[in-house]
Formats: structure tokens, sequence, C-alpha cells
């Protein structure tokens, strides 16, 4: 594979497929879209990297399900960030937001250990149609949510995985965009064939301690473990670029990116119906000054406001 393109591309997810192992992986790249989320809250910067993560890893996962699908992540915890959940919607769309603890926050100083605490992080697919929802639930432990998806894969898919994510600002220097923003990155692999199907000698061993070992795939997890967060989130290195320089001995096939925006689906209906479920003495005790009824979007941060008639039932 060749990359003949030095142009920046963004807000991405990349399926490729390392030829000599036959190991499948996705790489995500995420520029505006993961600034977008991030800027207009205004987080802490530790609230702000976890959810990055969680952008990335959304995607990564959501680019694998059929159209008209959707996924949720979430995490709940007794941490600093206490709940935090990311929204995709096939083909592509994103939204996320963090509820977070500041003393808790003050409380750890400089350490991103415990950002998370303790509790647990679920995902949740809607396949759409007539097809049942499914959920899983792990425990969250550990010092980032890379780890809780990791023990998310063993438990529930039982296979091997490879998932790095890398959040930071970077401060761009050029154009009217000029100033510090956030970028987002990670690389996901699985032990699959191309059909999907389970390679054997891949499954769990029979004591439950550890997969059995492959060489094709310890190969592969081995070059992409020389992966360095700069590199996931470089805009001057192309995703294919990238997966060149990963798996150049192995050869590298891309196929089609599948391209990823921003996307709230609140509206000024949808919020009034929720505030006229209140009654009207909670409505009450939500008057503003000038007699309005403020409402704001958590994901969005979205204003709409309300007359009292305008919420009667």
């Amino acid at each position: 594979m060749t990359d003949t393109s030095d142009s920046i591309r963004d807000d991405l997810v990349l399926p490729f497929r390392a030829e000599g192992s036959g190991v499948l992986g996705r790489l995500v790249r995420l520029g505006p879209l993961v600034d977008q989320v991030l800027s207009r809250h205004d987080y802490p910067e530790p609230v702000s990297i976890v959810l990055g993560e969680a952008l990335a890893l959304t995607a990564l996962l959501g680019a694998a399900l059929k159209y008209d699908s959707k996924l949720t992540l979430q995490t709940k915890g007794d941490g600093a960030v206490e709940f935090l959940v990311v929204n995709y919607d096939s083909p592509g769309l994103l939204r996320g937001y963090a509820s977070f603890n500041r003393d808790k926050l003050v409380a750890l100083g400089e350490s991103r250990m415990g950002v998370l605490g303790n509790g647990h992080l679920a995902m949740t697919i809607e396949p759409g149609g007539d097809m049942d929802r499914y959920q899983g639930i792990v425990p969250l432990h550990g010092p980032n949510l890379a780890t809780a998806a990791l023990d998310y894969f063993r438990q529930s898919e039982q296979l091997p995985t490879v998932l790095k994510l890398a959040v930071a600002r970077q401060f761009n220097n050029t154009g009217a965009d000029r100033g510090w923003r956030w970028r987002a990155g990670g690389v996901l692999m699985q032990h699959l064939t191309s059909e999907g199907g389970t390679v054997s000698g891949d499954r769990l061993k029979g004591d439950g301690t550890g997969y059995e070992y492959d060489d094709n795939w310890e190969r592969t997890r081995l070059l992409a473990a020389t992966v360095e967060d700069h590199e996931l989130i470089d805009p001057l290195v192309t995703p294919e670029r990238l997966l060149y320089r990963l798996f150049h001995e192995e050869g590298v096939r891309v196929y089609p990116d599948k391209p990823l925006a921003v996307h709230c689906t609140c509206s000024r209906d949808r919020l009034g119906k929720l505030l006229q479920q209140l009654g009207e003495s909670d409505q009450t005790d939500l008057r503003e000054p000038d007699g309005m009824i403020h409402a704001t979007c958590e994901y969005c941060t979205a204003v709409y406001r309300y007359t009292p008639d305008e919420l009667a039932i």
C-alpha cells in the first residue's frame, strides 16, 4: 500500500487488514469533531481527556455496525468523572457529555489515576429493525477507559484485542482556526478472519488464564504496540501513512473510510415534552426572573426557552 497524499484527513474511521496475518482492525482520527464536543463544555483537562477517549472508542466500535444501528457507551463510577455517555448513530453520528465532581478532581492533583474510579462500563447496541437490543456490562477499574474496554472484549467477546487511545490538545498555527485544539485518535485490532469468524488457536484457554498462542496474531500485536500517542493524533501523518509505518512488513490493505460528524438529537419540542412531565409545581421552581423556563441540552449545550403557557398540559 502506498500513500500519496499529505492533506489533513480528520473525523473518520479507516478499516484495514494486515495481509500477512489476516488480522483486521480500524483506525480512528478525530479533529474538529472532538474539539467541538470538548470545547463547547469547557471541561477541565482530565475530564476532556477521558471523554475524548470515549468518543474515539465509540467511533471505533460503532463503525462496525450496520446501517440504522445505535451504540451507547456509558460509564458510572465513584471517581471524579461520575457519569459519562457517548452515543453513536449509524452511519457515523456522534455526541457525548460527562458529569464530574470538581472537589474530587481537585483532590486528584496532577494524577489521572482515579478519574473514573470504580463502577461499571456499559455498552448498549440497538441493531434496529426487529432485532433485540444487546447490553454488555463490565466492572470499571484500572487506570483508564482502555483498560475497562479490554475487560469488556475479554469477557463479552472472548477475543484477543489490541486497543490504543490518545487525546491531547495541539496548537494550530495556521489559518483562521489558529489556537489550541483538541485531537484524538485510536487503533483497535481483534483476532478475526476476513469473514468475521474466529481464527483457530485464539480462543480462551480451557483454564481461563489467557489465550492460546498464535504466531500471526502475536507478530501483528507487537507491531501495533509500537504506535506512539503523538502518531495517533498527528494531523500531518495521514491514517494511511501511519498504517503503512506500522504494518509495512505484513502488507496492509485499507478499505473505504467511514466519515464521522457531530450530531445532537435534541429539539425544542422534545425538551418541552420532558418539561411538561414535571408538573406545574416543579415548573414554577424552574422559572427564571424573566418568567421563562430555560432548558439546556447536556450534549450540545443548546438553550431552549419556554413560556409557562407553552408547557401547560
